[in-house]
């Protein structure tokens, strides 16, 4: 058998360089790793948040609302964890999710109390402010350029 221990060093390795252009684009892939968990906790605190701020009864259209834009935002964080390389050109998205969000009370939901306004508000600007970090970082490592991904 062959002695495939690398107790030297790998200077002298052939694929040296090759090595190390992998190693350099797997760390820069991942620009806004830190990012990820708060946009995946934003989603699920806007899909539960009819039922926290007890709106589900009083709003059914907005609770309903709410829980589809949380699972969107969701799946986006679970996208830009899994495959970030190609979602990160969708990191728009975010954005306009969460302008939309913050309309959201009069467009869908009729006279919005104080809770629904500052619930939607709040995790429409939070989201809208992920989605920029995102977007920010997709156009400076130059993914999510051209082609929308």
């Amino acid at each position: 058998m062959a002695d495939v221990s690398h107790r030297g060093d790998l200077a002298g390795h052939p694929d040296i360089s090759e090595m190390r252009d992998r190693y350099a684009r797997v760390l820069g892939g991942r620009d806004v790793a830190l990012v990820d968990g708060p946009v995946f906790l934003v989603g699920l605190a806007c899909a539960v948040s009819p039922w926290i701020v007890h709106f589900s009864g009083s709003q059914p259209a907005l609770a309903t609302h709410n829980l589809i834009m949380g699972v969107a935002i969701v799946v986006l964080a679970l996208g830009f964890t899994v495959t970030p390389e190609r979602m990160y050109g969708l990191s728009w998205a975010m954005c306009a999710i969460g302008a939309w969000l913050v309309i959201a009370p009069w467009v869908v939901g009729s006279s919005p109390d104080k809770g629904v306004i500052w619930t939607n508000a709040v995790i429409g600007g939070l989201t809208f402010v992920l989605g920029l970090v995102c977007t920010a970082v997709s156009m400076r490592s130059g993914r999510g350029g051209r082609g929308g991904g």
